[in-house]
C-alpha cells in the first residue's frame, strides 16, 4: 500500500527527503512524457514549491496534473511542503495551495532537503497520522 506520493524538482532536496525517510513512496515524473502513477489507496503528498516571489505558480504542473485526476485527489489525505526560506511568507506555499483546494491538511514544512530533526518529526508525525486514521 502507498503511503506517500512525492514530486521532486531537477534540485533533487525532495527525492534526498524521501531517501532518508527510508518509507516506500511513488514518484510522480518530472517529464511531461511520463505516464502519471495512479494510486489505490490513501497516501500524504510531499512537495516543494516553486514560486515567482509572490505565490504564483507555487505547485509544480505535474503534481497538478496528477490532481488533477479524481481518483488520485479522492485518496489525498495530507500534504508536506518544502521550500526556500528565502521565498519569506511563500515558504513551502504549494503545501497552503493543495491543503485549501483538495480540503486536506498541511502536516508539515521543511526547508529544501530538511534537516535530521525534520526527518524524526515526519516520521514520527506519519505514524500518528495513520493511526488516528484507522
Amino acid at each position: 500500500m502507498t503511503r506517500l506520493v512525492y514530486f521532486s524538482s531537477a534540485s533533487g532536496n525532495t527525492h534526498r527527503f524521501i531517501e532518508k525517510l527510508g518509507n516506500p513512496a511513488l514518484r510522480i515524473p518530472r517529464n511531461r512524457s511520463e505516464t502519471l502513477p495512479v494510486v489505490h489507496a490513501p497516501f500524504l503528498l510531499i512537495l516543494p514549491t516553486f514560486s515567482d516571489g509572490e505565490g504564483r505558480g507555487a505547485v509544480p504542473g505535474q503534481v497538478i496534473r496528477f490532481l488533477n485526476d479524481a481518483a488520485n485527489r479522492s485518496f489525498l489525505k495530507g500534504v508536506i511542503a518544502s521550500g526556500n526560506r528565502n521565498f519569506g511568507a511563500y515558504f513551502a506555499y504549494s503545501g497552503d495551495v493543495v491543503s485549501k483546494k483538495c480540503g486536506v491538511p498541511l502536516l508539515y514544512r521543511f526547508e529544501l532537503a530538511g534537516t535530521e530533526t525534520d526527518l524524526h518529526r515526519v516520521q514520527h508525525g506519519m505514524t500518528e497520522f495513520w493511526k488516528r486514521q484507522s
